[in-house]
């Protein structure tokens, strides 16, 4: 049978309405969330009668969602449908992007690679900010995917599935050169002019002024489930919610307003934003249940990286979207369908997205062209409950500037860094002056720098980091800049 993989290779050689809650406060709940994972008994639900042999994958995927927007994690903001996935799936509470913006995250999940491989580190230019505020000269960051990158749709199709992307791409011109079937409103842009009709992106009808762009997104996404018929399918929802701009109808900022009348409109904004995903997870957990593909279908809930702090707050998470700290990188991730166990609250296992890629191959008995490349570990053992993941270390690379919100921040949200997790130990490290923060996760605050206390666990996870950057040829940012 031919691989189009194959072939693609070949063919290219020849050419704020968080409630206020103390940071202790917030800790004890982190801590209670931890307690009910581990003492919930997972319940089996009942067999079904299926046609369907494979398994489908459907990703929805939210742009700049924190990981405390969903009501089961902590926000003021309702979200019934996300919630009800949570609790008859299973919720990662310790799950995290590979980048803590845009462009990285996607490329990384797409691919299953991390930056070195696909070269898209940030959302370029990486000289963000004023030159005589840097110290440093980053490196230059990718625009786009590589045309020799192999993405899941691709490795995926070897086992005759269908896929489509629907919404935000940002890492090419057309996911259709990367593979897919199906393309609607995905391009390079990174967010949309509008979320409200029109909306002018490709390949998506306009609809009456003023419809939600989340919602008609939903509309394709799920005709493209309905059109799949006994085929086995791959489905990248992708969202532009909550990335800005912030705009709501007037009937949905009117609900909100009423809910919390002493915030302002730009929070009443965000949380129908929110609002408008929590439709979409409903309307494709509908559409699954009425075809009768739920229980042969893995759906997985999450975001690219974490909340934009001028409109969330994480909650007790330090940072926020731009940066290292588990505000920028812990991402909410609920798996749901597949004849899961659900009830399940996973608060001990660290997971990237990275991992999705050998997850989703295991699945369907497809591989990578290269499985070198990979550098997740298939969550299969544990979405099926067949054993644990192995221990590992989690790491980000991040050699590029990220202005501050002045307000928040000061100049920098970030400068050029890395960071190493294993375990509950997390290390920072800041290229520009070496500064090293040593953080214990059992605090998510990440307030109090260990790294005075204990110099060893400082060098030992130091040398991890760094012998990782070099194994993998990381591109460094070089300077000063006088030099």
């Amino acid at each position: 049978m031919w691989n189009p993989v194959v072939l693609k290779r070949e063919s290219q050689t020849l050419k704020k309405i968080t409630p206020v809650i103390t940071r202790n406060c917030w800790i004890l709940l982190v801590n209670l969330w931890v307690i009910a994972g581990c003492a919930q008994v997972p319940q089996e639900r009942e067999p079904q009668d299926s046609e369907f042999s494979e398994t489908s994958i459907v990703v929805i995927l939210a742009d700049d969602l924190g990981w405390a927007d969903i009501s089961c994690q902590g926000s003021a903001w309702e979200t019934p449908a996300i919630d009800q996935l949570a609790r008859e799936g299973i919720r990662f509470t310790r799950a995290y992007s590979n980048g803590p913006n845009c462009a990285p995250s996607r490329a990384c999940l797409i691919t299953g690679t991390d930056v070195a491989t696909h070269g898209v580190f940030t959302v370029p230019p990486a000289t963000r900010g004023k030159a005589e505020n840097r110290k440093l000269n980053p490196p230059k960051s990718r625009r786009v995917l590589r045309d020799e990158a192999v993405t899941l749709a691709e490795m995926l199709s070897e086992k005759g599935y269908r896929s489509g992307h629907i919404g935000k791409w940002h890492v090419g011109d057309d996911p259709r050169t990367q593979g897919f079937d199906v393309s609607i409103a995905s391009d390079r842009r990174g967010y949309p002019k509008n979320h409200l009709a029109p909306w002018n992106l490709p390949d998506l009808p306009e609809q009456e002024a003023g419809t939600e762009l989340a919602d008609a997104l939903t509309d394709h996404a799920v005709e493209f489930i309905e059109e799949s018929g006994d085929e086995p399918f791959f489905l990248m929802l992708s969202h532009y919610a909550v990335h800005t701009p912030v705009q709501a109808p007037q009937k949905q900022i009117q609900k909100w307003k009423e809910k919390f009348p002493e915030a302002s409109k730009r929070v009443w904004k965000y949380a129908a934003l929110v609002e408008s995903l929590d439709r979409s997870v409903q309307r494709i957990r509908d559409v699954l249940e009425r075809t009768g593909r739920s229980r042969n279908t893995l759906v997985l809930f999450t975001s690219d990286n974490g909340g934009l702090e001028s409109f969330t707050d994480n909650g007790p998470l330090r940072g926020g979207k731009g940066m290292l700290y588990e505000g920028g990188v812990r991402v909410p991730l609920i798996a749901w369908g597949a004849g899961l166990k659900g009830g399940r609250i996973n608060s001990t296992d660290s997971v990237q997205l990275t991992d999705l890629a050998p997850t989703f191959l295991e699945l369907a008995g497809a591989s990578a062209p290269e499985p070198e490349l990979l550098v997740g570990t298939s969550l299969n053992p544990v979405l099926f409950q067949q054993g644990a993941l192995p221990e590992r270390d989690l790491m980000w690379h991040f050699p590029a500037y990220l202005e501050g919100i002045r307000s928040i921040h000061g100049t920098w949200r970030t400068t050029p860094v890395s960071s190493i997790m294993r375990g509950d130990d997390k290390l920072l490290e800041f290229f520009e002056d070496g500064d090293l923060q040593l953080y214990d996760l059992k605090d998510p605050t990440e307030q109090i720098d260990l790294s005075a206390q204990d110099p060893n666990k400082v060098k030992d996870l130091r040398e991890r980091l760094q012998r990782w950057r070099k194994a993998r040829k990381m591109p460094m940012p070089s300077g000063p800049k006088d030099q």
